[in-house]
């Protein structure tokens, strides 16, 4: 009988080099960076702020009483999150596969689940809602699907669209049309208008700037 081959003891080591949650979590530095880092904590807690969020809009049931103020106000609160996570991230040099992942995620949790409170309420269409969260959750599975290959970071156009879509919700949460007059819910009206088209845009610039780099990515450099 063939005695077992002994292990390598590098194993341990190797092992501890891939995990992770090991590396940097706050400080700056050229070495890898832990998946637990500052960046991505902020962008968690975005994650978890979305089903209080959302809880606090639907119980308000469209009274415009202080519990649609407070869900407008963490709205707000946790969208400006999607820069700050960002800014932590480049500053810091704390940019990881997971972050690049989780980032676009959080922000669809939050967006998409506003526009379907605010359609639940009546104060959206629902077909604007759909349309968008096709787009949205379409690429986040198709990002998923191609995980093993590549990670595809968030386009320039994706970025812009979720600015938008972001102001056209806070414009529809907020109920300023009550004290500056109607203008003002014409105007949250065409900002959703932009951020709709935008979906669409950036949904197609997506798996433009996919196959361009998957094309250049297959064809081998012509020797010297």
């Amino acid at each position: 009988m063939a005695l077992p081959e002994p292990l390598d003891p590098a194993l341990p080591i190797k092992a501890a080099r891939t995990n992770p949650m090991r590396g940097r979590v706050a400080r700056s530095g050229d070495t890898p960076a832990s998946t637990g880092n500052v960046a991505n904590i902020v962008t968690v807690v975005r994650i978890l702020l979305a089903p209080l969020f959302i809880w606090l809009l639907l119980a308000d049931a469209g009274h415009w009483g202080p519990l649609r103020y407070v869900a407008a106000v963490l709205f707000v609160v946790a969208i400006v999150t999607d820069s700050v996570d960002g800014i932590l991230a480049r500053r810091q040099n704390l940019v990881t596969d997971f972050g690049k992942i989780l980032d676009p995620i959080a922000d669809k949790v939050l967006v998409g689940g506003a526009l379907v409170a605010l359609s639940i309420l009546g104060e959206l269409w629902w077909w604007v809602t759909i349309v968008i969260l096709v787009r949205e959750w379409g690429i986040t599975i198709f990002r998923f699907a191609v995980l093993r290959r590549s990670v595809i970071p968030a386009v320039a156009s994706g970025k812009l669209k979720t600015v938008m879509q972001a102001v056209a919700v806070s414009l529809l949460l907020f109920p300023f049309w009550a004290f500056v007059g109607q203008w003002e819910l014409w105007l949250a009206w065409v900002v959703m208008g932009i951020a709709l088209a935008l979906t669409i845009w950036s949904g197609i610039d997506f798996f433009i700037k996919y196959f361009q780099q998957n094309r250049a990515t297959a064809t081998p450099r012509a020797s010297a």
